[in-house]
């Protein structure tokens, strides 16, 4: 917030030195607003770089790909995304609840670790040498007070298919904390009904039949909002991945809403970035 307010005082000293200037001053007075107005813009924009890593060059391991942003700072802020990020891909790679590794070439090692178990242990399944990890995340929302980031992965650990997911993660950069999905709303039911009633017309779901009449899945045959909610240029989307709520072979279940209908329902106000 200090920031703005400089950028604020930084305006309000300008425009009061020049007000009353001649003609000629008054174009170099809006000159300056301007270059100052790009500046504070940049200023609310966080400095991402893509780290990748991968496996390559080893001539007995499962391929691996793991490319993700990384803040350049020291803030809180940054410190939140990075660590997120990690835990993530640590998560993505395990095979069991707890894992040693406290980083990302550490779980990439892990996952190498438990192929190669698999691999002595069952020596005649074929499948074995097709093993794969795809993770990839990028900033796909960022405006003063909020970045979103969705990591969409793929592992494939032998077996008829592999599994595909995205997750979404939310960051409140004044507060350098990451946000659970009920705290980006004052008004949760309400954005549940909203939610659920586009979702009905989008899976042409009957508006007064059972949610699982069409053949979806939903626990207790009744509608909850996804685990994976983010931000995106066009508005607030939810992501059902695989088998949250429908068959392997339905793919994920997407559902956009736009800024202008989610907007009574969150905390911030959003704006597209279209």
């Amino acid at each position: 917030m200090q920031r703005y307010r400089y950028c604020f005082r930084a305006y309000l000293e300008i425009y009061q030195l020049f007000s009353y200037a001649p003609a000629f001053m008054k174009k170099i007075t809006f000159c300056l607003l301007l270059l100052l107005a790009i500046g504070c813009e940049k200023k609310e924009k966080l400095t991402f770089e893509t780290m990748t890593l991968t496996n390559e060059g080893c001539s007995d391991c499962p391929a691996m790909v793991i490319k993700i942003p990384k803040v350049l700072s020291e803030n809180k802020v940054a410190q939140t995304i990075n660590t997120a990020l990690r835990e993530e891909i640590i998560y993505s790679l395990s095979f069991e609840d707890e894992n040693d590794a406290s980083d990302i070439e550490g779980a990439m090692d892990s996952f190498t670790a438990e192929y190669h178990k698999m691999k002595s242990e069952f020596p005649d399944m074929a499948s074995l040498s097709e093993w794969e990890a795809e993770i990839k995340a990028e900033v796909i929302y960022e405006d003063k007070s909020l970045v979103t980031i969705q990591l969409n992965g793929y592992t494939y650990t032998g077996g008829a298919h592999g599994y595909g997911y995205t997750t979404y993660l939310n960051f409140d950069k004044d507060k350098g904390e990451e946000l659970d999905n009920w705290q980006l709303f004052k008004d949760l039911e309400g954005f549940t009904t909203l939610a659920e009633t586009k979702f009905r017309s989008e899976q042409d779901i009957p508006k007064n039949g059972d949610i699982n009449t069409t053949g979806f899945m939903f626990e207790k045959n009744q509608f909850h909002l996804a685990d994976n909610i983010g931000f995106t240029p066009e508005g607030l989307q939810m992501v059902y991945n695989q088998y949250e709520v429908a068959s392997y072979a339905d793919g994920p279940i997407l559902l956009t809403i736009s800024f202008d209908e989610a907007n009574p329902f969150l905390k911030k106000t959003f704006q597209p970035k279209l």
